[in-house]
Order: C-alpha cells, then structure tokens, then sequence
C-alpha cells in the first residue's frame, strides 16, 4: 500500500501567502522598476474580486506585470531559488514542519499540491523534504523562456484534484492501492480532502472550519 501525504502551501505550511511575495521579490532582483506596476496589479487583483477575470488570469497578468513576458529559464531559477531561501528563513510555520517530519518518519511520500507557479513552489517543496511537488506550469516558447501564460491548468480548487489523480495516474498508482491524507487551509480544496481518506483542515477559514465539522473532518491550527 502506498501512503500519500498531500500538502497544500499557503497558509497551511506558510504563514502567509506566497505569490504576491514572490512577484515583488522578482521585480527587486531583476528590474526595480516594475515595482511602479504594483498599483497596476492591484487592479488587477480588484478585477479578480469583481469577477472580471479568474484566478488564472490574474496570475498571468501580474507575471506579465511584475516579472515579464518571458525570462530566460535559469535566470527564473535563480530568482526562485534565492526567494526560497527567504520563505524557509520567514515564512514557515514550525507546528507544520514537525507534521511533515512525523509524516515522512510514519513512511508517507509527501507531496506539495499548491496554486503556485512549479518554479517556484519546487524549490520551496525541495527545501522542505518534499519527494513530490504537483503546481500550476508555466509555458515555454521556442527559445525555451519561460512564458507568463499558464501551461494546462491552473492548480486550484476541483483542477487541483485532477492534476493530482493525473500524478497518480503517471506515477502508476492506482487509487485503491493508496493510502491518502490531505491537508489545506481553503474550502477551494474541498475535493482533494472528500478525496482523501484522511483529511485534515489546517489554519483553516470559516468555511472550512464549518465544512470539516460536517464531514468530521480534524481541525488543525498550525499559527
């Protein structure tokens, strides 16, 4: 029997959210100047709010904004890896990284399923012990740049749950031959826990503190 721990990131292994950071991390790196888009991208943000545009293209307009329209490949991974490196120095909840000790200790593959962007969150999920890290992908062009459109779809809510079930898939599990846990902090994530034959609301907000007490599902407060 294989044995799945599946993480979310934000706000259930961080202390807060990872994207916006990472944007205004990137633009200090590599052009200062972009940070005078913020107020742009706060607008964006607020078109988001109004339903103008969805998640996906929120993430693809604030890259665009903030890192660029493409960037060559190692020159993202340095940036990723040297913000990294200040998520662990800042920004990681400790009750979670003993949970993810106990978790590795019990014999659990641990596998990071977040909304962030893969280029950052696997130097974050590498940092973290992770074995596995399942997140939203980023394009490519033909100079191999990596591109502010998402590639597939982005990892969030019920798409979460199918990227997760196409990792499985690939990995070659079948899912009666898994042992599942799941932890998040949202209710967008509500699939994944049903999902899961363990699963654990975590730092979570109102509406899935509500949610887990139906289902009877663990409350955890990591903060």
């Amino acid at each position: 029997m294989n044995r799945l721990a599946i993480y979310d990131m934000d706000k259930t292994i961080t202390r807060a959210p990872t994207w916006t950071a990472f944007l205004i991390h990137a633009a200090k790196a590599r052009a200062p100047w972009r940070l005078a888009l913020l107020p742009a991208a706060g607008l964006a943000g607020f078109g988001y709010l109004l339903k103008l545009i969805d998640r996906a293209g929120l993430k693809q307009a604030t890259h665009r904004m903030m890192v660029g329209k493409a960037l060559p490949e190692a020159e993202l991974r340095d940036v990723a890896e040297a913000y990294a490196d200040a998520v662990m120095a800042g920004n990681v909840l400790a009750p979670a990284l003993a949970r993810i000790a106990e978790d590795r200790a019990a014999g659990y593959r641990l596998v990071l399923a977040t909304a962030s962007h893969g280029y950052y969150a696997a130097a974050i999920g590498a940092r973290l012990g992770f074995d596995d890290v399942i997140a939203t992908g980023a394009k490519r062009d033909g100079q191999g740049r990596v591109l502010s459109e998402i590639e597939g779809e982005n990892c969030y809510g019920p798409a979460k749950l199918r990227m997760v079930e196409k990792w499985l898939a690939d990995q070659g599990i079948a899912r009666g031959e898994a042992q599942v846990r799941a932890y998040s902090d949202h209710v967008s994530d509500a699939p994944l826990l049903e999902w899961a034959d363990e699963g654990f609301a975590v730092n979570a907000h109102a509406p899935l503190v509500a949610l887990a007490k139906a289902r009877g599902w663990p409350v955890l407060d990591w903060r």
